[in-house]
Formats: structure tokens, C-alpha cells, sequence
């Protein structure tokens, strides 16, 4: 869960109906999900409001990675973003200032709600620094308020759906217990990714399956790397076989 998202898992070979490799091993194969793409059919419509369509519309890939765009890095700062213009516009936050700078497609970084949460409860350190930053001057106790709910709402259903993805994967798997390793800038840096994960993980999970979530250093390195060494072993291991089967025709 970084710039994309993503996700993948061991899956049984005889529930993999694509393979096309023979069937006597290995009989477990990586499953790259590419989640990020969920909803592209539409099935997300009900859960989509008006800030998800703007950013959806001014995206470079409209129609596509529908689940990415509610969740990522990429994403976040600015559907954050989006909610604190209309409030604005409203005249709801900010009365009388001009808001330029947040007005300004980009200029609110995803970083900037990972900051805004780390402030401890009735401290606005952080976010009134990140509102000095866009030329916002200040703001009252209640407005800082009211920008950290904002930043809340969207991480939280952020890692709710992300957790929701978690959920069906180790529902699939159905194996008693699984560490899931994450990667990724918003799971590392927000303070509360994870554990908005868990709750809502441990609600979806079948009963019986425990997990973890484990931060990962460089999982998709790691993960190429294990994967090739795994072809080598294998690839090892058949030419012991062939050599053997040789030696035992002379």
C-alpha cells in the first residue's frame, strides 16, 4: 500500500484455472491479484462518492484501477484535498481567505494526513504547520479540528478496504494461521494504517483463522528474489532427476 496498491498469494495449483504448466509440481503457484483494479466493472458504484468521481475524471486512466484510486498514495492527499475545497467553497473552513494553494490540483501531498494524524489528541502541531504550508493563516482550534476528521475519514476507509482485500484473500487461503507481509510508504509511515487494517480484518476473517500483519522491507524485491530462487531449486532438482534416470539406463 504505497504509491498503488496491490496484492498477491499462494494459491492451491488445482484451484488455479489458468495454469497452463504440467500438474506434478509444484503444487502451489503465487497468484498476482492485481486488486488495484478492482471495481473497473462497475460493482464499486455504491461505495464511490463525488470526490472519488473528480479524481477518477482528472486522472490520466479514467475507468480504470477504480480500487487503487480509493486507497493508494497516489490518491489520498488529493480526494483529501477535494473534500477540504468544497468545505471552503461552502464557506464552512477558512471563511475569508482565498485558499490558493489548496485550491491547486496536487498540493495536498498524501504525507500531509499521515502528519496531520500523528498529532497527539487536542495537539495541532503538525496541522497547522501542514495549513502554514498552504499560506492558510490561523485557522482556529475547531478548523484544525474539522481538517484532521477529514484526513481521518479518508485514511480510514482507505485501510478498511484494504483490510476487506486482506480478508478474502486469507478466507481463500483457509489456512489456520498467515502472516501477510506489507509494504509500502502509506502502511509504513501513517500511524494508524495498521491497525485500521486489523480491526477491520479481524471482523471479515472466518472464524477460526488467525493473521499478522508484518511491515515488509522491499517485499516486491524480496519477493522476485524468492520466487527466482524457488525456479532455481527447481530447475536444480529436475536436472538431478534427469541425470540420475541417465545413469540408471547405462
Amino acid at each position: 500500500v504505497g504509491t498503488g496498491t496491490n496484492a498477491c498469494y499462494m494459491e492451491k495449483l488445482d484451484k488455479v484455472e489458468l495454469w497452463q504448466g504440467t500438474n506434478d509440481g509444484p503444487n502451489q503457484v503465487v497468484v498476482n491479484t492485481e486488486w488495484g483494479a478492482f471495481g473497473d466493472n462497475g460493482c464499486l458504484e455504491n461505495i464511490r462518492v463525488q470526490y472519488d468521481q473528480i479524481i477518477d475524471k482528472e486522472s490520466i486512466n479514467p475507468g480504470r484501477q477504480m480500487f487503487e484510486k480509493m486507497i493508494s498514495g497516489m490518491y489520498m492527499g488529493e480526494i483529501a484535498r477535494q473534500v477540504l475545497v468544497h468545505l471552503v467553497d461552502e464557506q464552512l473552513l477558512f471563511p475569508g481567505q482565498p485558499c490558493e494553494a489548496l485550491k491547486e490540483k496536487g498540493q495536498f501531498f498524501t504525507k500531509y494526513i499521515s502528519e496531520i494524524e500523528s498529532d497527539q489528541p487536542g495537539d495541532f502541531s503538525n496541522c497547522l504547520s501542514v495549513l502554514e504550508d498552504l499560506g492558510i493563516e490561523d485557522p482556529t482550534v475547531a478548523e484544525c479540528g474539522h481538517v484532521r476528521y477529514v484526513c481521518e475519514c479518508i485514511s480510514r476507509r482507505a485501510a478498511h478496504l484494504a483490510g476487506a482485500g486482506v480478508s478474502v484473500l486469507l478466507n481463500r487461503i483457509n489456512e489456520k494461521k498467515v502472516t501477510v507481509a506489507v509494504d509500502g510508504s502509506v502502511y509504513r509511515f501513517h500511524p494508524f494504517f495498521h491497525s485500521l487494517m486489523v480491526e477491520v480484518i479481524e471482523k471479515l476473517v472466518n472464524p477460526g483463522l488467525t493473521f499478522e500483519l508484518m511491515l515488509s522491507e522491499d517485499g516486491s524485491g524480496r519477493g522476485a528474489a524468492l520466487v527466482a530462487a524457488v525456479a532455481n531449486r527447481a530447475a536444480t532438482e529436475r536436472e538431478q532427476k534427469q541425470q540420475s534416470s541417465e545413469q540408471e539406463a547405462r
